[in-house]
């Protein structure tokens, strides 16, 4: 008898130590959350907090342009309750996944859902000695809405409205989470208005064009040399960047931190203009990925960096 209680101590021991309820929330099951690249992740886990487990589809030190799916993303996102997305085509390849892992029961929110966007600009395509549009690779819609902190807050509510629907047992987490969230971001763009009240009207030059809602929502004006990352600049678009620098007396480029322009740092140099930054947050580090607050500070680096190339 007491050989067989104590085996049976040691068993009941052994399910708790594999099944334990999260100390956080003492939800033993935590709805899990699939998220698509870096900044829907923070937004995401700024509104799940506890309530849920929340996992990148796109590692963070990748970005949805270059994006390559891998065995095990059907499977999760089989096995997920809920998949969040920025939308306005940024995830193109996201249809395809979704009906290949069969999974019925999922929820997609689009945090793009209500907010108003911006038109991608259309060329003629004879500006463009090899035939392809300024705008190859995109919609007719830009999809950057995350750079304006005001649009970053209304995604983040949409989060909120779908994790509670998913999950109305947690609806008061979420809610308090998003608001604490949502806060930070309206702070983000006073501090932002103030900074950048004294260059109202003025032009910045960036890479690719991921700027024109940041831009507007500061009455900046923004040129980029190409439309996508991976886009190869024309003879046309670095003539037309050489006339924005040379009619507007811009003292500095904006670079994006995670990858060089050879086209874009040659054209500085040509100009005898320096190269600053703006990271546009579409990759980071995989610790940065696990903090919304990093969102932030990395936007008030960018102001920061903007400020000192328009002095």
């Amino acid at each position: 008898m007491a050989v067989a209680a104590a085996l049976s101590a040691l068993l009941l021991g052994c399910r708790a130590a594999v099944e334990p309820p999260d100390p956080r929330t003492g939800r033993p099951d935590r709805p899990q959350v699939l998220t698509t690249f870096l900044p829907i992740t923070l937004f995401t886990r700024a509104v799940a907090g506890d309530c849920a487990e929340v996992t990148a589809l796109i590692p963070a030190a990748s970005g949805p342009h270059d994006f390559q799916a891998r065995p095990g993303d059907v499977a999760a996102i089989r096995n997920a309750r809920v998949l969040v997305k920025n939308g306005l085509g940024m995830e193109s390849f996201l249809d395809k996944l979704v009906e290949a892992a069969g999974n019925p029961a999922l929820k997609v929110i689009d945090s793009s859902r209500g907010i108003a966007t911006l038109e991608n600009p259309q060329e003629p395509r004879g500006d463009h000695p090899d035939g392809h549009d300024h705008d190859q690779g995109q919609g007719p819609i830009n999809p950057h809405i995350w750079l304006d902190p005001v649009r970053a807050a209304q995604q983040v509510e949409t989060i909120r409205d779908g994790l509670i629907a998913a999950d109305p047992a947690c609806a008061d987490g979420y809610r308090r989470h998003a608001a604490a969230f949502t806060g930070e971001l309206r702070r983000l763009n006073t501090d932002f208005e103030k900074q950048l009240a004294p260059f109202r009207g003025k032009t910045f030059v960036v890479v690719h064009d991921f700027a024109p809602y940041f831009a507007e929502r500061y009455g900046l004006r923004v040129q980029y040399l190409v439309g996508v990352p991976e886009q190869n600049p024309s003879p046309a678009d670095l003539a037309r960047v050489v006339d924005t620098v040379k009619n507007t007396q811009l003292k500095a480029l904006l670079t994006e931190p995670q990858q060089g322009n050879r086209s874009f740092n040659a054209l500085a140099g040509d100009l005898g203009i320096r190269i600053s930054v703006f990271d546009p947050m579409e990759t980071g580090t995989e610790r940065a990925s696990r903090i919304p607050a990093s969102y932030g500070e990395v936007m008030r680096r960018n102001v920061t960096d903007l400020v000192r190339a328009f002095r």
